[in-house]
Formats: structure tokens, sequence, C-alpha cells
């Protein structure tokens, strides 16, 4: 057991979200010069999109964390080359900022537990890295795993398998449940990653009665800092802890000794507010979307004007989200949110500035090559006395708006009636 540099955030859902920019940022901040991102693709490996997974993380640091991100692509132990083994390791070793998130609990830990990733992780943390494990991945950081798909999605009896168990290293030996709080199933309950409460109870009973259980709602994420010794509560819903038949919750800017994750529940039972929360989380969630949802209707109908030559469209669509971005600061909307719609504002007004300038300019630059061609062509004609293929010419322009004078200094032309 080491004390460690670093931290460990534990995220249980929405690594990729809104919610979860300003912990990234703060995480990253922490770390002097330029630290090293990576995201490690093993949960989704097997998926046909992983890749697709992975190049939704580059973007969404890049675009909304402003900083770089690299991939560490471990898709399979089984199937990776050796170079690739040492490739992988080589990046890991490297990294200030480890983030592992999406795909499968059990997938991970039997493609990653007979490997030196852990360990290098370990070290990592140990030497002032920052582990984030989200959904997935943070299911396999505890001394067992829960596997969620086999039993919620293929129906196999209640079991864990062993977890890689990376918090054991920094004494934390416990069990963390993401989605905690999600509420999915509507009709039925899917609490406790997708288990629900009477299922959840029964898969408790498998272990040891004094296993510390560290729940995770949705958009929420727990800063454990190795180095403080302390854990700071994020996003929007809690954390909640349970030690058989104790539990404590922790709220959203709640600082919180790590000895509590290390010792268990010692004093006395504080009820949890998991039951009455987890719908007023889902009802943000819901708010949230329709936030969001706006602003991309927006987007799309600036586009489509764009794609148009539809000023009014465009204009429109503008001023629709500086009006939005007036709302959404008098009715308290997130600042990441806020934030976030004045660089998508900013982006827009900077694409119609370059299609502007990509533009032509005026109908007479555009059209003066064409039309001096052709005045040539009709003095030819002339010269030829071709007058009704001259004629012709002078007719054509004139069907295009260009009215063609004759003039004891040659042919003159000039634009009417455009539009």
């Amino acid at each position: 057991m080491t004390a460690g540099k670093g931290r460990i955030v534990l995220m249980g859902s929405g690594e990729l979200t809104s919610t979860m920019v300003g912990v990234h940022k703060q995480m990253l901040s922490l770390k002097e010069g330029s630290p090293k991102a990576v995201f490690l693709d093993t949960p989704a490996g097997f998926q046909l999109n992983a890749d697709e997974i992975s190049k939704k993380a580059v973007e969404y640091f890049l675009h909304n964390i402003r900083h770089p991100m690299s991939i560490v692509s471990f898709k399979s132990a089984e199937t990776s080359t050796e170079f690739e083994v040492e490739t992988a390791y080589r990046q890991l070793k490297e990294a200030d900022y480890f983030l592992i998130g999406p795909g499968s609990p059990t997938y991970t830990v039997l493609n990653l537990q007979h490997t030196n990733i852990p360990d290098i992780i370990i070290k990592g943390v140990e030497s002032g890295a920052c582990l984030t494990a989200a959904s997935a991945a943070a299911l396999t950081v505890g001394s067992h795993t829960l596997p969620v798909y086999e039993i919620y999605k293929v129906g196999q009896s209640l079991h864990w398998i062993d977890g890689l168990d990376i918090l054991s290293h920094f004494g934390f030996n416990m069990v963390v449940i993401p989605h905690w709080n999600n509420a999915e199933g509507g009709t039925h309950d899917t609490r406790f990653c997708y288990m629900g409460g009477s299922r959840f109870e029964k898969l408790k009973a498998l272990l040891p009665k004094d296993t510390i259980f560290v729940g995770l709602d949705e958009h929420t994420a727990c800063i454990m800092d190795l180095e403080t010794q302390t854990a700071e509560i994020r996003g929007l819903g809690n954390i909640t802890i349970q030690q058989g038949s104790r539990e404590l919750s922790f709220g959203k800017g709640e600082t919180i000794p790590l000895q509590v994750f290390k010792e268990g529940i010692k004093q006395s039972p504080k009820k949890s507010n998991t039951q009455t929360k987890f719908n007023d989380v889902k009802n943000i969630e819901k708010k949230e979307n329709s936030f969001w949802e706006n602003i991309h209707q927006l987007e799309e109908v600036f586009r489509k004007g764009l794609e148009e030559n539809d000023s009014k469209k465009m204009t429109s669509a503008l001023l629709d989200l500086d009006s939005t971005l007036w709302k959404a600061e008098s009715t308290m909307e997130s600042a990441e949110n806020i934030s976030q719609v004045r660089e998508i504002l900013r982006e827009l007004i900077v694409v119609l500035g370059v299609e502007m300038d990509n533009r032509p300019g005026s109908f007479e630059s555009v059209m003066n090559p064409l039309v001096s061609r052709l005045l040539d062509l009709r003095e030819d004609y002339r010269k030829e006395k071709r007058w009704a293929d001259s004629d012709q010419i002078r007719d054509i322009l004139y069907q295009c708006n260009v009215i063609v004078e004759d003039t004891k200094d040659g042919q003159k032309w000039r634009v009417i009636n455009k539009q």
C-alpha cells in the first residue's frame, strides 16, 4: 500500500459530456507544463465502433477541454502483436492523465488483468498522474467487478468477478458501482448499475459483510486526492458509501477524508437520499438535454442557411443563440454550459466570416472573364460581317442582364436589372 502523489477520479457516467468538463480541466490544470492526456480504448475494444468512441474522446478534449489527447490502443490482449503491446506500454508510461471509460467491465478485466497496464497506471498515479475511471471502467478498479451485461442483458446468475483492484494499492479495499441512481428502466428499478434494489441486495450478500461499496450517481465525480488525503464530490448527484446495513451519502461540493473509504463507516448510520434523489437528478438531465437540443437545432438552422445562401436564416440563428446565452445566464444555467455555447457562437461567426471571404466578389467581377471573351468573339463576327451571329451574342448577354453598347471607342457593357 502506498499514499501516492496523484489523483484518482471515479465517475458515475458522463465522462464525455458537459457535466464533466470542469473536472477534466481541473485535473489537467494541476499538472505543470503541458500534461499528456491519453484515452485507453480497451473497455470498448470488442465493439465495431471502438475507433469512433476513441475519436469522440479526442474531439471532446480538443473542443471542450481545449487540450490534446492521444489514443492508447489495446483492444485485445489475445490479438495484439508484441509491437502493439509495447507501444501501448510506452504511451501509458509517458502519460500524466489516464481516461478509461465506456464499454464492458468484464471484457476490460479479462484483457488487462494479465498485462502490465494496471501496474503502469498505478506507478503513474504514485508519481503524480491522474487516473479517471468512468462508467464501465469505474467498475473494474475495485476488488470485485460487477458483470453488468452478463446479468442484466444475458440473464446469467448473480455473481462477481475479480476486479483489477487498482484501488487497493492506495489503501482502498472497496467495490465501485457507477450508475447508482440510474432511472432508465422507467417502470422497473434500474438503480445500482441496472441491478435494481432487490437484486443488488442479493449481490451484496455474495461478498464479505464488511465489504465497502461506493456508489456513484450518474454525471457525478469523486475526486480522490492522494496527497491531501481528501475527496471532493463534483457533478449533479451524490456518492453513497455502504457497508453492511450502514450507509453514508455525500453531495456536490462536499469534501471528505479518504479515511472514510479506507476504514468504512464507523459512525451512526446516516439515511441516504439516493431513493429520493435519483428522480431529481434525472429531471436535471432532462432539462440539460432540452437545453442542448435547442442549441444543436440552432446550429443546424445556421448551417442550413449557409448551404442555401439564406442570410436571414443565418442571422436569425446567430441572434437566437445570443438570446439563449443571455437567458441561460439569468436562469442560472451552469457556467460550463454557458462557456460551451459561447464557444459555439464564436465558431459559427468565424465560419460565416470564412465562408464570406471564400465567396466571389461582385457580379461584375464574376461575369467579366466570360463577357470579355464573348465580346471578343462578337467583334470577330462583326469583322466577318456575320451580323446575325453578332446580334445573337448580344441578345444572349441581354438575357443575362448584361447590355452591350457599340461606341466609337469599341464595345462597352454594363449590368442592368441585377438581382
